[in-house]
Parts: structure tokens; C-alpha cells; sequence
């Protein structure tokens, strides 16, 4: 028996060897990175999280182009502005492909938006930004429902009566609504039970994101399906959003055709009429479902974390804050309805609210590039089906870009005379074939959100709060801690 063990031991022992040398061997033509290890590859290196300090000591030890092994699958991180912009822009649509790993397989499965690749994603890509354009994305129309949950949202803080109150989910509920408006053609009010399970659910899928036990799921598949945990939660919450938005075509399905399509949907079930022959068509309900899973998270997820930041900012930084009202109160009058071009007119506020998404960065990594074909990336030939993790954060902390990237500086989109200047190191949104679709939308919705906000009230911590807590939440979203605070009226 003693012998068997011993022989086992030593083809095991042999065969991790074998996979030892293969990966070596492999590892050549990549860029530098750490050393890669049988079935757990390099990533042990950042302690199975790809967090602000691992990325930055990952760079300072191989540079702004190097490589971690998550298993045998090698993943190219790019760090530094310079590095980020040339990856994702010199070879654009080379590195367009989207990453499919079995956690994304599960949860996705090829479709929609976000994870898809090739037809599906051209299509499906190609539909929701001209369809958010009909529904009056970056235009009068959109701006409309903006404003009016701006309303809402000040109305929850005016009844708060300056009482110290979590604005979390209040922010979320008026974000929220407006893709809700546009996808569903209805908004949900603040007490609906199902909104708070549909927000419940997406926030735990968030949270699993970027968690060890997402890298455990990718690097051991087969042992952690039967292993409880969060990863199952989040399977199951994938689930119960995807029977949410089946009811909600249902529903738009039982209404009948309309004359004129009034949200995502009715576009969508009449292009899925038009195209129903057509043989290379992706416009099925399973596309439907999984667009309509990633419009929502895109749309909300990050624009609401933004706001939450925004708030907890302007109570660190009460000078900046003052200073953000009083060219409110100088530029825009008592009853002025707040609209995106006011941004214009406001470049000290507009510089605030850029300074928010640079410093509250709150996507670390985008979810991460795939070559399509053999390519050059920074000098390194890279074979196709490579993966790429461009480090936004990296760019948007970069000291060579930016004067005073770790602190909090509106300075740093404003010129001498106090104009507003676009910054080319500025990423939040990414770059190349697959920048964010909603960048638009995103914009509009801080900016007038922020604006009436902070028109109205004055933002201030709770009695005996002495100092603001800055500090993340690590996830697939980088989240402030829980916090509450007063909104007195001006």
C-alpha cells in the first residue's frame, strides 16, 4: 500500500513538473510577470485580488507592461496612461474580444452586451447605443427623466428635515429609475419591494466580483460548484434578475405592439419581428434578457457609487463644496432648471464632478480585453485569444498626467484664468472599441444630479462625526463604507 502511495505521489509529482516546464516555456514570448505555478499560475502573486497596491507593486517590479497567469491563461496588464491609452487605441479593434472565463459562461453565457464577442456583440452593442439614441440619450429627452428623479431625490432629503440619514439607497433608487425608464418605460417607487430585491440582487453579484472566491471559481471550476459560498448567492441572484426582466417582457408582450416604441423593450421586440428571418440574426429573447441585465448594471451600478462618493466628498471638503454653491448661486437663478448644458457656464462645478470619477475612481480594471487575432502590443507580440486587463486606475493616478494625483484637486481640470480643460489622462470611461455605451448618459446624470443637490442643500457629517472615512470597499465597484449625513436646506 506504502508502495502505491509512493508511486502515485510521483507521477503527480511528475506530471505538476511536466506543467512546471510547459509554462515556463510558454511564458517566454509573453511580457515579464511572475513566475507561473501549476493550476494556480501567477496570481497568487497579488494574493488572488487585483487590487490598488498589488497592480502598482506588479508595475514597479516588471514594468508598465507585464503578465499574470490566472491557471494557464495569461492575463497582459497594462499600468500607467500612456501604457492603457497605446493598448486599448493603437490596435483598437485587434483587442475588442471580451473575456469568457467559466464564471462569465455561467452568468452570461455568451450574450448581451458586456461579456459577448464577435456577432452578438457587434449586434447587440450596435442596437443599445442606437436605440439609447431614440430614447434620447445625450438630448432633451433623456434629460427630462434626470431631472425629474433629481426632484425625487431632493424631495427624500428635504423630508429628512436635516436629520442624519444613509443616502445609499435613495441614490441608487433615482439612478436607477432613469434606466429603468428607459428600458422598461416605467419607474419604481421608493418603497417597491421588488426594486429592493432586484438592487439587493445586483449588488450581491457586485460584491462577488473580483472576490477571492471569484478567482477560486475560475482556477478550480469543478470543485467550487460543490463548495457553499457567495459564488452560488450570486448565481442564484443572476437568476432572479433575469426572471425579473422575462415578466417585464412578458407584460410588454401581453400590452400588444404599440404605434411608436416607447422604451428598450418595445424597440427590441420589434427588431427581433423584423429580423425573425434573417439567418445570421443574434436579436433573440436571450439576447433581450441579458442586454437588458447589462444596461441595468452598467447604467446604475456606477453612475449611483459615483454620487455616493460625491456626497461623502463634499462633506470631507466643505471649502470645496462652498465654493461649488456659491457658482450656483452666482450662474444659475432660484427657479433655474437644471440642464447639462449649464455645464458650460459652471466650470468650477463641472471641474468638481470630473475630479469625483478621477479620484473616486470606482472601476479598477475593466473587465478585461481579448485579441481577436495575432497583434503587437507595446512592442510584445501577442497571439490570439490573449487576455488584456488594462489598469484604469493607473491612468487616472498617473504623476506623470496628473500634478497632484492623490489628492482631491478640481485644479487639475481648470486652466490659470479658472476655465474648464478636458484631460487626456482622463479614462474613467476607457477608451477604444469598447468604451462605455452609457458615457453619455453617465454624464448627464451626475452632473445634474450633483447640481441640484447641491443648489439646494447644504451637506454636513452627523453631530460628533469628527472625521470622514475615505477608505474603499474592494469589489468588482470600488464603494465607500456605509456613512450617513445631514442635507440642510440653504
Amino acid at each position: 500500500m506504502l508502495t502505491i502511495s509512493i508511486i502515485l505521489l510521483s507521477l503527480v509529482l511528475s506530471l505538476l513538473g511536466v506543467q512546471f516546464l510547459k509554462l515556463q516555456w510558454k511564458s517566454r514570448r509573453f511580457p515579464p510577470g511572475p513566475t507561473p505555478f501549476p493550476i494556480i499560475g501567477s496570481i497568487w502573486w497579488i494574493n488572488f485580488r487585483a487590487d490598488h497596491g498589488s497592480l502598482k507593486k506588479l508595475a514597479k517590479r516588471y514594468g508598465n507592461i507585464s503578465t499574470l497567469w490566472l491557471g494557464h491563461k495569461p492575463f497582459v496588464v497594462l499600468h500607467g496612461f500612456q501604457a492603457v491609452k497605446d493598448g486599448l487605441t493603437t490596435h483598437s479593434e485587434d483587442v475588442s474580444g471580451r473575456l469568457q472565463t467559466t464564471v462569465f459562461k455561467r452568468m452570461a453565457n455568451g450574450k448581451g452586451i458586456l461579456v459577448s464577442n464577435g456577432l452578438i456583440w457587434k449586434h447587440q452593442r450596435r442596437f443599445g447605443i442606437g436605440t439609447l439614441r431614440k430614447l434620447g440619450m445625450g438630448n432633451k429627452g433623456m434629460e427630462c427623466g434626470i431631472q425629474m428623479e433629481a426632484h425625487y431625490l431632493v424631495k427624500f432629503f428635504r423630508d429628512t428635515n436635516g436629520k442624519a440619514v444613509d443616502p445609499s439607497f435613495p441614490v441608487v433608487h433615482a439612478v436607477s429609475n432613469v434606466i429603468c425608464a428607459v428600458v422598461f418605460g416605467h419607474r419604481f417607487s421608493l418603497e417597491d419591494e421588488t426594486f429592493h430585491q432586484l438592487i439587493e440582487a445586483y449588488n450581491c453579484i457586485v460584491a462577488f466580483g473580483n472576490s477571492y472566491f471569484y478567482y477560486m471559481c475560475e482556477v478550480l471550476p469543478g470543485v467550487m460548484n460543490h463548495i457553499p459560498g457567495p459564488h452560488l448567492k450570486a448565481l442564484s441572484c443572476c437568476d432572479f434578475v433575469r426572471s425579473f426582466i422575462r415578466k417585464e417582457i412578458q407584460s410588454h408582450r401581453e400590452r400588444g405592439t404599440v404605434d411608436e416604441p416607447q422604451d428598450f423593450i418595445d424597440f427590441y421586440l420589434d427588431q427581433m419581428a423584423k429580423t425573425q428571418n434573417v439567418p445570421d440574426s443574434t436579436y433573440d429573447e436571450d439576447n433581450m434578457v441579458q442586454s437588458i441585465f447589462d444596461l441595468f448594471l452598467a447604467g446604475s451600478e456606477t453612475t449611483a457609487t459615483t454620487l455616493r462618493w460625491a456626497l461623502l466628498y463634499m462633506v470631507a471638503y466643505p471649502d470645496i463644496q462652498e465654493k461649488v454653491q456659491k457658482e450656483l448661486d452666482a450662474v444659475l437663478g432660484p427657479s433655474h432648471l437644471i440642464c447639462y448644458e449649464d455645464r458650460k457656464k459652471l466650470p468650477y462645478t463641472n471641474a468638481v464632478v470630473h475630479e469625483i470619477m478621477r479620484y473616486g475612481n470606482i472601476v479598477l480594471i475593466t473587465i478585461p480585453r481579448q485579441a481577436v487575432k495575432n497583434t503587437t502590443v507595446l512592442g510584445y507580440q501577442l497571439p490570439k485569444g490573449t487576455l488584456i486587463i488594462p489598469n484604469l486606475d493607473s491612468a487616472l493616478f498617473d504623476p506623470k498626467y496628473w500634478e497632484t494625483p492623490h489628492q482631491f484637486n478640481p485644479g487639475h481640470f481648470l486652466d490659470k484664468d479658472g476655465n474648464f480643460v478636458a484631460r487626456e489622462a482622463f479614462l474613467a470611461f476607457s477608451a477604444g472599441h469598447c468604451v462605455c455605451l452609457g458615457e453619455v448618459l453617465a454624464r448627464m446624470e451626475l452632473f445634474i444630479i450633483f447640481c441640484n443637490l447641491f443648489k439646494t442643500f447644504k451637506f454636513t457629517p452627523p453631530e460628533g462625526v469628527k472625521e470622514v472615512n475615505t477608505q474603499i470597499i474592494f469589489g468588482s465597484t470600488m464603494k465607500p463604507h456605509p456613512y450617513k449625513i445631514c442635507a440642510v436646506l440653504r
